[in-house]
């Protein structure tokens, strides 16, 4: 008799390029071999389809949301494996901007829920990179809690790790697994990846699972890599080797949620306050 508490759950690690069909088959690919591995969920990375910086070379690979291929074979795969999917992200096209959006597609192939990133990479890093998604991409504006059978999940996409009030709000919403596939930087992973990840969990008392994009780049871009899925006390479950394609895979105990948030419930103790500037 199965345990409907306990699912096991996979991050796809890629290096996406250029080319959407290349990544489209990469993404297909892993996918079905998670499934194969028992995995009844799966992440793939943000940005799944496409990674390109050059903001005329994007635009003149990304469409609507109805003609997108990547959205409709990935659906199509998650019928035929049985298994809740998390694209991680899209890059959809709406008017003159993208939406970065997330998908979750039930078992049906159904899409369950959709998210656009709410938090837009607008950053000068130390080592000379800069970033300005707000250039290409609209943030969204409304944070989503999807239930599945197999739990309630909090969809986030990368930047939106370091705002830590979203977490919170999304397990106060009833999620108890939280979120964030990557194209984290090689600098920025580095030095905050698997902190803010842990700290996310150990806040909220949820489980983390974070597919992440690794290497270097057709665009010249690096990624960091290093999927995690943690633990709500903090526990690292399964880390990807580097920032080499590939699959891990973990057990999600969600009786582990209510033990974590039963010890240390700061999810029912926070107090209003005001500030005071002196």
């Amino acid at each position: 008799m199965s345990d409907a508490s306990k699912f096991v759950a996979a991050c796809v690690q890629m290096r996406g390029g250029r080319d959407p069909a290349a990544n489209r088959a990469a993404a297909v690919t892993a996918v079905r071999e998670a499934a194969a591995a028992g995995a009844t969920y799966v992440q793939t990375p943000e940005t799944t389809s496409l990674i390109e910086r050059d903001r005329d070379a994007l635009f003149a690979h990304v469409g609507p949301q109805d003609s997108d291929a990547t959205l409709a074979t990935l659906r199509e795969v998650a019928r035929a494996e049985g298994i809740v999917l998390q694209i991680g992200s899209l890059a959809i096209r709406e008017g003159e901007k993208i939406a970065n959006r997330a998908f979750l597609i039930g078992t049906d192939g159904e899409i369950r829920a959709s998210y656009d990133k709410l938090h837009l990479y607008d950053v000068d890093l130390p080592n000379g990179e800069s970033w300005r998604e707000s250039a290409t991409y609209s943030g969204g504006a409304c944070a989503v809690v999807a239930e599945t059978p197999l739990a309630a999940f909090g969809i986030t996409i990368c930047y939106d790790l370091r705002f830590p009030a979203l977490y919170r709000a999304l397990a106060e919403a009833g999620a108890t697994v939280l979120t964030a596939p990557a194209c984290f930087t090689r600098q920025t992973g580095e030095a905050h990846w698997h902190i803010l990840q842990r700290a996310r969990a150990i806040e909220t008392g949820s489980f983390m699972i974070s597919a992440a994009q690794g290497g270097r780049h057709e665009d010249g871009r690096e990624t960091f890599g290093h999927s995690l899925i943690v633990d709500p006390w903090g526990h690292i479950l399964a880390e990807a080797e580097g920032d080499a394609p590939g699959l891990i895979l973990a057990e999600i105990d969600l009786a582990r949620v209510a033990d974590a948030r039963a010890r240390i419930p700061t999810l029912s103790h926070a107090r209003p306050f005001d500030v005071r500037r002196v």
